[in-house]
């Protein structure tokens, strides 16, 4: 039996195809609010070599997939920007932020479309749809599970930026991040699944 199938390895190529897309938007949110770090750091480039982090791009991924729940998530090296750099003010650096995740409903929802219009199945044949709906799920996976407000994902960054006493809500996150986010994943995981799935069938309608 293979280990690793023709299937996953694909996966695997949308997944960091997703997260590449996820970091550069990030970065140009940033760009766009005034901070050209990332830009001079060369990482405003879909080229996945700038991107790629061997731990979280590959590694995690892996392991995830052979093991039960069919959770797989993975992300890049971040993209970097200087908050202080961002036109927004304290709000900054959520902007930056929720575009990773944004950038992922937009890629699900376009090939969402392609799937719940027909347009897809119409020009290449039926065998377009599982290749669509592993491209509209990862993303879907990948912006909810970056919106969980644990640090060091988006959605804290979002979170924090409107909490009144940041600091010692972010003090008690970043301590007990590891432990959180392994809550989470394991415990509720199905709940993930269940938002994943409910997402999935309002874009595509299947």
């Amino acid at each position: 039996m293979e280990i690793i199938s023709i299937g996953f390895l694909f996966s695997l190529l949308v997944l960091v195809i997703s997260v590449v897309v996820h970091e550069v938007s990030h970065g140009y949110m940033a760009y766009i609010l005034g901070d050209p770090t990332a830009k001079l750091a060369g990482r405003l480039t879909l080229n996945p070599i700038k991107h790629i982090d061997p731990v979280g791009s590959i590694i995690v991924p892996l392991v995830l997939a052979l093991l039960p729940g069919g959770i797989v998530f993975g992300w890049a090296k971040p993209v970097p920007y200087n908050p202080y750099n961002l036109k927004a003010g304290k709000y900054g650096p959520a902007y930056v932020a929720a575009a990773g995740p944004i950038s992922n409903l937009f890629l699900a929802l376009i090939f969402g479309l392609l799937l719940r219009t027909g347009v897809a199945v119409a020009l290449l044949g039926t065998s377009v749809t599982p290749i669509l709906s592993t491209i509209v799920l990862i993303n879907i996976m990948l912006a909810l599970f970056n919106l969980i407000p644990v640090p060091p994902l988006d959605g804290a960054t979002i979170l924090f930026s409107f909490l009144p006493y940041r600091s010692r809500v972010a003090h008690f996150f970043a301590r007990y991040q590891i432990i959180i986010i392994l809550a989470i994943i394991l415990g509720a995981g199905f709940i993930i699944d269940k938002l994943v799935t409910a997402i999935y069938y309002l874009i595509t309608g299947i």
